[in-house]
Order: structure tokens, then sequence, then C-alpha cells
């Protein structure tokens, strides 16, 4: 099966402020009906990059079968990984970059986790530049972020 995903993520006073994330799955089914599902939750205290991650990582979370995956997000941090190879050369220096330890490590592997039964492909999609699902993502992470309902982020520092 093909699936499309957008994502994005939102923090208010990054590093130490709430922050949300969005995520829409949009699929054909075999009648050629549109299904579309959209994940979203707020955080306590997190930053943005953690919040893409999660983005993608619910999303692929709630994959139920092995898919063909879109996924289109805003994010460099996270579309950057997988396109120009860091992610490789992260797993190769136990995650270590150029600059030191990798941040995000437990997302990185939860992520890596989700994606294992799937076919990933990675797209780079410019926020705020009217692309419907990404602005749904991006409404659905700042309503996340601005909730009274807010996790805990047992990662964030």
């Amino acid at each position: 099966m093909d699936v499309t995903i957008y994502t994005d993520g939102a923090a208010r006073g990054n590093p130490d402020g709430p922050g949300g994330y969005g995520a829409v799955i949009t699929y054909l089914d075999r009648r050629n009906t549109l299904h579309t599902r959209e994940y979203s939750a707020g955080y306590r205290k997190t930053t943005n990059n953690r919040m893409e991650l999660m983005a993608a990582i619910v999303a692929l979370e709630a994959l139920t079968r092995p898919c063909r995956v879109a996924l289109y997000s805003d994010s460099k941090y996270l579309v950057d990984a997988f396109n120009r190879g860091w992610i490789d050369n992260w797993l190769k220096k136990n995650w270590r970059g150029s600059t030191g330890p990798v941040k995000n490590v437990d997302l990185w592997k939860r992520l890596l986790e989700a994606m294992r039964p799937h076919e990933v492909s990675f797209f780079w999609v410019k926020g705020h530049d009217g692309n419907p699902m990404n602005e749904r993502c991006d409404q659905l992470a700042t309503a996340a972020a601005d909730g009274e309902i807010l996790l805990e982020d047992p990662g964030a520092k």
C-alpha cells in the first residue's frame, strides 16, 4: 500500500517551552477512496527538532502493515538525516556527529524502529508556503503546543 505522511513540529520558547507535533496520513483504499488520519500531542518542555521527530514516529507507528511511504516534512533536520546520509554516519560512529554526540538519539532510534517494516522516502517541503497538508500539520502542532493537556518529554533537557 502507498501512504503519504506530512509532519510538522512546533515549540514555544525553544528549547525549554512547550511544544507539539502534527502528522497527517493519507492513503487510497482498494476502492480508490481517500482516507485521512491526523495525529497530534503537546509536551511541557521540548524542542522543535524533538517534535519534528515525534510527528514522523507517531505517524509511522500508526501504520498497521508494511507500506511504501512518502514522508514530507518542512524539517531539514529530519529529511537531510536520511537524504544526505547523516543517519548512516551516526550509526557507524556510534551516534557521534562531526561536532560531538548526536542529539535526540532516543528519538532517532525509535524512528529507525518505526521505519523498519516500511519503505520510506523523505521529501522536504517548504514550510508556510501554502501547501495545505503542511499547513494542517502546522495547525495541529501549534494547537497541541498551546493546549491545556501537555505531556512530559522524558528525553528533553
